[in-house]
Parts: C-alpha cells; structure tokens; sequence
C-alpha cells in the first residue's frame, strides 16, 4: 500500500482540509534535562480520511497530539505542522481551535464554577467568532446529548466535576460534535470505557464523519475502538516516529503479534545511529 503521506483522497471520501506534518521534531524538558519524543514525524490527513495511531506506551504518541495542539510542555525543535497550507505552529492556542483543529483529550480537566451548557458555547463563540442563536443551541446541544444517551441535566453540571470516565469522554465527543472541526484528534479516546460507552462514543464520532468531511487522527493502544470506527490508513508509532503505515489490515497484524518486533526494530536503528553521531563528533574534534 502507497504511504498515505502521499495519496490522493481515499476513494469516495468527500474532499475537505489538509493537515500536513513534515519532519516534526519535539523535546520536553530545558537544558541538560531536554528529552527528544517526536524525531522526525512525517504525516498527512486529508478531511473525510480517519488515522489510527497505534503503538506501545511511551512512543509519543501523546506527545504528537498536544504538540499539534499547542501544548506549552513540549517544544518544538524542526519541522513543519500546517493545515490547508497555514503554519499551525505559528499559531496560539486558541488560533488553532479557530482555524479547525480540535483535541479530545485523554485526561480531560476538571473545570469548577463553570456549567457544560456555559463551557459549550463560550467555546462555540470564541471558535465561530459569534454566538450561536439560543434557540437553534439549545435544539442543537439537546440533540447530540440525547444521541450520546447523555441526561439533559448533565448541562448544569461544573465541567467535568465528578464525571465519571464515560462521562468525561461523552463530553468530549460532544464538544466534538458542536464545535465542528476540520481536523479531529482524539488522544486514547477508548481508555477507561467499557463497552456500552465505548459504542456511544464510537457512533458519536462516526455521526461527525457521516455529516462532514471532518479529518480524524484516532490514536490508541488497542483495536476494539477500530471495530467501531473504521480507519482508512492504520500507522505504527514507535520511539517518535511512524515505523510502518498501512490499511486497516494492519490493526489486526498488531492485535495477533503485538509491538516487540517493531520495538526492536527501534531500538537496533536508534542503536546505529547513535554510533554514527558520536563517530562524526569525534571526528569534528579531531580535525
């Protein structure tokens, strides 16, 4: 299969906005205690398309998404990130969300004092640049809360204040849901889910595929999320980079035989070019 970093549209997809990342590098930490995560993330998701990101704990995989988002931890050390041809990175945080991109949080924060049904539509405001009319907000977030079998009294609730997992991962669907992006990246959307919220969770995000020609870049550990939302393109992501890329088939070579071999795979490359960096320092000293 042609890497998807260089496809066209996948066939019948309804055509739609570009994230691009070229060469993405990112550290975290200052100084001497800097740790380099992403070395080298080269990635395309084209609106319509869904791609699952898939590896073991402590691949990066986080990392990649926080960093696309603007997350201050991490540092930007060289690459590109841009989406339908703009510089996310020259972007603020809250640029982003209004240029398109949306981030489902892993571990969602708790926000205390503020209502879901004030948080929601502040958010709606600040991305759209004007309030959505009251009423046709009200239909509208009644709707999708319904869909995800979420209680109409959720609303009056303080964000994500004594939510329970599910219900902390409903919410994020549902911002997903009324905010609309272009491009949808959900951080380990299935963790923490059993499986009746997992199946409510997975249709909300398929009911946003079926109405719009979102991107999505679903990143997980598992393949049970997979069963219910169907990737396009599956990538491994193994010590800050995508080690292989493939159709969903290959989700199911990594649920029979599971990460070792690309790990040591990893591991062996990170090896030799270790040497190869400190056999070219030392000849710089030496001339």
């Amino acid at each position: 299969m042609t890497s998807p970093t260089a496809t066209p549209t996948a066939s019948g997809l309804k055509a739609g906005s570009v994230l691009e990342i070229r060469d993405l590098h990112v550290t975290v930490g200052d100084g001497d205690d800097a740790k380099e995560i992403l070395r080298g993330v080269d990635l395309t998701v084209r609106g319509g398309e869904t791609h699952a990101i898939m590896g073991p704990n402590g691949s990066g995989k986080s990392t990649l998404a926080y960093s696309i988002a603007g997350h201050p931890k991490y540092t930007i050390t060289g690459g590109t990130v841009t989406l339908d041809g703009e510089d996310v990175l020259a972007m603020t945080v809250d640029e982003r969300a209004r240029a398109g991109l949306f981030l489902a949080m892993q571990y969602p924060v708790e926000v205390p004092g503020v209502s879901v049904s004030n948080f929601l539509r502040t958010a709606a405001t600040a991305v759209t640049g004007e309030a959505p009319k009251l009423r046709t907000w009200v239909k509208d977030v009644r709707t999708e809360m319904a869909a995800l079998e979420m209680d109409s009294a959720f609303a009056e609730r303080n964000v994500n204040e004594g939510f329970s997992g599910g219900e902390k991962k409903r919410h994020e669907i549902l911002q997903m849901r009324l905010l609309k992006p272009k491009m949808a990246i959900l951080d380990e959307t299935d963790s923490g889910l059993d499986v009746d919220a997992l199946r409510i969770v997975s249709e909300g995000v398929n009911r946003a595929k079926a109405d719009s020609p979102v991107g999505v870049l679903l990143i997980t550990h598992y393949t049970r999320i997979l069963r219910y939302i169907k990737p396009d393109f599956v990538h491994v992501f193994v010590a800050g980079r995508v080690v292989e890329e493939g159709g969903p088939e290959l989700a199911q070579k990594l649920e029979d035989e599971g990460y070792a071999a690309y790990v040591k795979d990893s591991a062996e490359q990170a090896a030799v070019e270790k040497t190869a960096s400190e056999k070219t320092a030392l000849e710089a000293t030496q001339q």
